[in-house]
């Protein structure tokens, strides 16, 4: 089990990063972590952030060095490729406003030196949004991106010694060409997830690169990976962060869900288990962070630290840790809320504000039953008659339930039983436009029967009032069209609070 805690004012000292998305941060060995560029309000950024993992205080450290154009450093962008080897953070390409950019520099860590560098070799085109990977300790690899014109599909590797790129021949099947996806190596092979694809659909597919290792002599090849377990949703501007003998992902964006026309935020966790080779939810104990894409995730540990991102109309500014149940972090959820981290200022509105205490997470109520309940007046529900349909009488919820267990089960009773496990153990990014009416009738059902369990009236006509401490917002909704996008969360979370 996992918990998920906002950063408290006791965790860091000195100057955080400003919000941003579309930045980078690397680890450098277990000493670092270094936050480079992105974007805010349209503003691209070239600051330089630190983070001591020992001291835990961040700092804007004194660069020196220099460029063809005589800046010290890379000049402001954002969705580049940054890879640490050893003590130096290699930047590749990015974005400047409408402008994709192909310049290469190098961060000399130890001494906090920058040097642009003059490679050879196969060099690739300027590009944003491509993703990258160190090989050992001396090479990088880099796929995809997008050029200004047209979606990528190339492979280059990067001897960082010799400064030398070459553009790796592959041959047999090819993935089709992408941008915003994730490159991880993963052993001895490139491990490619996700992204958005030519012509603009985003993906949900997974490729391994093999042929990177010039001790294992192999041919260049992709091969598409099928594994089974619960695969992520297609996406693209997620991260993919190795802890352990897993790799996890978190976040980004899609298109699709029950109002397909607009893009679609996700905040759950996916893991990649190496060693049995499937797709798993991560467990969480309590609510993620709002949902984003193109933050960063860096591992420290067995923590993860999340910063940033968008969610398509605000910029994170706020930090985020992700720590087994066992971690002393993990004790907060006992105590008091932690109090907001000073300096950690978002430009995503208060309502995001609202989400950052437990407390607040949790409860979620109403305006208008908060104020009930403060004026201690009952919560009533409404007289009108709402008709309640058995289960085993809601066709469509019947054959959703059948759909769901495929031929695993033998009888309508268990598969009810495994589509409300799912919904359980579901989150709402994952509910489907057609499961809405499923879902909704099925909480009502279940309201009804608690309602009912504690000597309440007939099942086909609930009417009665409901305890002052209980409040059911999505009761007496007639159908799914009612509700908007942002009641999802809301009724998932009701939902898993009633018995079955």
């Amino acid at each position: 089990m996992h918990y998920w805690l906002r950063a408290s004012s006791s965790d860091f000292g000195g100057t955080l990063p400003q919000p941003r998305s579309g930045h980078s941060a690397v680890n450098i060995g277990k000493s670092k972590i270094v936050v480079f560029g992105g974007l805010v309000d349209k503003k691209f950024l070239s600051d330089l952030v630190v983070y001591d993992i020992e001291t835990k205080f961040w700092f804007q450290p004194e660069c020196t060095g220099g460029g063809s154009d005589g800046q010290v450093g890379p000049g402001p962008r954002a969705f580049h490729v940054a890879v640490a080897i050893d003590c130096h953070m290699f930047i590749f390409g990015g974005r400047l406003g409408g402008k994709r950019l192909g310049d290469f520099w190098v961060l000399d860590t130890d001494i906090w030196q920058w040097s642009e560098l003059t490679s050879f070799g196969d060099l690739p085109s300027p590009r944003d949004f491509a993703a990258a990977s160190a090989i050992g300790n001396q090479k990088i690899v880099m796929y995809g991106g997008w050029d200004g014109k047209k979606w990528l599909s190339d492979v280059y590797v990067l001897d960082t010694i010799s400064l030398e790129w070459m553009e790796l021949s592959v041959t047999g099947s090819l993935p089709p060409p992408r941008c915003g996806h994730t490159a991880t190596m993963l052993e001895k092979r490139l491990l490619v997830y996700g992204g958005r694809g030519g012509g603009g659909p985003i993906m949900g597919d997974l490729w391994a690169l093999k042929g990177l290792i010039e001790e294992e002599n192999e041919t260049p090849g992709w091969t598409q990976l099928k594994l089974p377990g619960q695969a992520p949703s297609p996406r693209c501007g997620h991260t993919v962060t190795s802890g352990g003998h897993y790799l996890l992902l978190f976040g980004g964006h899609g298109t699709g869900g029950w109002l397909s026309r607009y893009d679609i935020y996700y905040n759950d966790c996916i893991v990649l288990d190496r060693v049995s080779a499937q797709w798993k939810r991560l467990p969480s104990g309590n609510e993620p962070p709002p949902a984003r894409a193109y933050h960063s995730m860096t591992s420290i540990g067995s923590r993860y630290l999340l910063f940033g991102g968008f969610d398509g109309k605000s910029t994170f500014g706020d930090l985020w840790w992700l720590v087994p149940q066992d971690d002393p972090i993990a004790k907060r959820l006992t105590a008091s809320p932690p109090k907001n981290l000073h300096g950690i200022s978002d430009t995503a509105t208060e309502n995001d504000n609202s989400q950052f205490t437990l407390k607040e997470s949790q409860k979620e109520e109403s305006s208008f039953s908060e104020l009930q309940r403060r004026l201690q007046i009952p919560v009533l529900m409404s007289t009108s008659r709402l008709p309640i349909v058995d289960e085993l009488e809601d066709t469509e919820f019947l054959e959703l339930a059948a759909r769901s267990v495929g031929e695993t089960v033998s009888s309508n009773v268990q598969a009810i039983q495994a589509l409300r496990e799912n919904w359980r153990n579901s989150t709402p990014n994952l509910i489907r436009l057609k499961e809405l009416g499923p879902l909704l009738r099925d909480y009502q059902r279940l309201v009804a029967r608690r309602h009912l369990e504690s000597g309440g009236s007939n099942l086909l006509s609930f009417e009665s009032g409901i305890p002052a401490n209980e409040t059911y917002r999505f009761y007496h909704i007639e159908n799914a069209s009612q509700i908007r996008m942002n009641d999802i969360p809301k009724l998932l979370a009701e939902y898993k609070q009633l018995p079955f």
